[in-house]
């Protein structure tokens, strides 16, 4: 019974619908579009390439080891090591580069923290009172660790599923710049799903040192997009 709460735990954190506005950010590809480097249709391969590569030498390093070790902070006998959570809250803003999903980041973290904080005990209202002090950013990331942790979710699954919620959330967005239709988003979700598991397997076990993101391209369109006259997305 345990083990399918938590389950659905997963499921409802890594909703769309959950209210952390994640549904806001494009993570590039509106920039990337209006540049011209991705035409509408875009080739179904080049979306399962460029969204493989994002898993994996961006997200995965860097959030998802954020909240692997935001979920390892909580320990078995329901003690927090809140120096662990802060550390790691630090690191992830330190990698990402671009200012505005630094503060995508922290926007939705924040949401979701506003939501949940009723869920996660004494835990999550300690580090609750840190970033409503301005002593922690608060990302996402970092706040879906703890939480998961406090409700009983493993910390791999809890990885994956924040790898796939971002990837659902990417091919939503390029939906919705017209760059594939609805049923190629989920092929092209299909065919990612071992880059999200092999990429929540190598995030899980890592230390806060060895946060790190690796997506100049990627880098460089979300800081056009500060600077674009028209705009769908938040970032």
């Amino acid at each position: 019974m345990a083990g399918l709460t938590s389950f659905l735990s997963s499921l409802q954190l890594s909703d769309s619908a959950f209210p952390s506005g994640r549904y806001t950010l494009s993570y590039g590809l509106e920039s990337l579009a209006q540049s011209g480097q991705l035409t509408a249709p875009s080739r179904p391969s080049t979306l399962v390439t460029l969204l493989g590569d994002c898993v994996r030498f961006g997200v995965a390093p860097s959030d998802g080891v954020a909240l692997s070790c935001a979920h390892r902070a909580l320990g078995p006998d329901g003690l927090l090591d809140l120096q662990l959570v802060l550390r790691a809250d630090e690191r992830l803003t330190a990698v990402k580069l671009a200012r505005e999903a630094r503060e995508a980041s922290t926007r939705t973290g924040r949401a979701l923290l506003h939501t949940a904080t009723a869920f996660g005990g004494t835990a999550m209202r300690d580090y609750t009172e840190r970033v409503n002090e301005g002593r922690s950013p608060g990302n996402h990331a970092v706040v879906l660790g703890l939480l998961s942790a406090c409700l009983g979710v493993p910390r791999l699954e809890a990885v994956a599923s924040e790898l796939y919620a971002f990837s659902a959330s990417w091919v939503a967005a390029a939906v919705r710049l017209a760059l594939t239709d609805h049923r190629t988003a989920q092929g092209v979700l299909h065919h990612v799903r071992p880059v999200i598991a092999e990429a929540a397997l190598k995030a899980v076990d890592r230390d806060v040192t060895q946060m790190c993101s690796c997506t100049p391209l990627l880098d460089v369109m979300a800081m056009r997009h500060e600077q674009a006259e028209l705009r769908l997305f938040a970032s």
